[in-house]
């Protein structure tokens, strides 16, 4: 059997949700969109229901797996409802939904149903993604809250640029969100990961950790807050194959990389086929039988070059981690042109094996 696969720690899973929410003080829906970030929906959201206070995902086709699955907490559709037939399947699984357009209000109003539906509705305050805008806002929520079929109304919004520590755009979201809401009851939710983190005055009601989740931070220079947060997925491999190379020669596609002495090339089961990040640098860090180590060559379809000139003892067999407990995705991140979100995502074809 090939021996890449991706470790998922969902200890680690829960510690970083109780995080979320003892920072949140409220409650958090645990974000589990695109199969919870590439860490498996299904089996995360298992692991998180006797704690969870609900999920969010970002369509009915993702809250339908997670029902059929037996998941009976709570849970949001991010990006709403996308055609008015789906109401009925809202109702019928006892879903929540975001409504961020006017279409979606008007459906509502034209569409009887059989028992109430929560309503999250999302204020445009400055992303300009979706969202009502500001001067609509107080209207769409009046006629949300004299429709009989509609239950509680969650008001939010969302961050543009809360990865960004000192940047004066979320200040300007917050006020402009607690000006189109002044005076309007109900909850409130703000807060994805770096806002949770990193803007302790957007703290408030229903927080909607998603990244943190899973042990990455969103900040591109370390930050406090997001010290305490665990890796839940290792991705790991092994040496296939070793090279012994002199001084002067190329390894690998377009040689990228060219000895300058006498080294040990070990070539690892893993690519970009399995998530890893094609454009990673030479030098970006693996760890190696548990000792540092480094990327050389450009990263192949299903295969990837390290230096094992430094580990004397590696040899085909040898573990090699390319992210995880030992070498923080961020470090992988900052040396391959890509996100952190993009990279815990793209990770399809090795198996998952949920731990803990």
């Amino acid at each position: 059997m090939r021996p890449a696969r991706a470790l998922i720690d969902l200890d680690a899973l829960r510690h970083n949700y109780r995080l979320a929410r003892e920072l949140s003080g409220g409650r958090a829906l645990a974000v589990v969109k695109a199969d919870a970030y590439g860490h498996g929906a299904v089996r995360c959201a298992a692991a998180l229901e006797a704690e969870a206070d609900g999920f969010a995902v970002a369509c009915i086709e993702e809250a339908l797996a997670l029902r059929e699955a037996g998941i009976r907490a709570p849970i949001l559709l991010l990006e709403g409802f996308f055609e008015a037939a789906e109401l009925a399947l809202i109702v019928e699984h006892g879903l929540w939904t975001v409504v961020h357009a006017p279409w979606q209000v008007e459906a509502l109003e034209r569409t009887p149903l059989p028992r109430p539906v929560d309503v999250w509705l999302k204020l445009d305050s400055g992303m300009h993604r979706v969202g009502i805008d500001a001067a609509d806002y107080r209207d769409a929520w009046q006629r949300l809250r004299a429709l009989p079929h509609v239950g509680a109304i969650v008001k939010m919004s969302h961050f543009a640029r809360a990865d960004e520590p000192d940047c004066a755009r979320t200040g300007e979201q917050l006020a402009n969100f607690a000006a189109a809401t002044a005076g309007l009851p109900g909850e409130s939710s703000l807060c994805n990961s770096p806002a949770l983190l990193g803007w302790p005055q957007a703290r408030a009601g229903w927080a909607r950790p998603g990244l943190m989740l899973y042990g990455v931070s969103p900040f591109a220079q370390a930050h406090p807050a997001a010290a305490a947060l665990r890796p839940v997925m290792t991705l790991e491999s092994k040496v296939i194959a070793v090279r012994e190379l002199p001084a002067g020669e190329p390894v690998g596609y377009g040689a990228r990389f060219v000895t300058e002495r006498p080294t040990r090339v070990g070539v690892v089961a893993m690519g970009y086929a399995d998530g890893y990040p094609q454009y990673a640098v030479n030098g970006t860090p693996v760890a190696i039988d548990g000792r540092p180590g480094r990327l050389v060559g450009r990263v192949s379809m299903d295969m990837l070059t390290v230096d094992l000139s430094e580990h004397p003892q590696a040899g085909v067999g040898s573990a090699v981690e390319l992210w995880g407990r030992q070498v923080p995705a961020a470090e992988v991140v900052a040396r391959s042109q890509t996100s952190a979100y993009r990279l815990l995502c793209a990770v399809k074809r090795v198996p998952l094996r949920h731990v803990g």
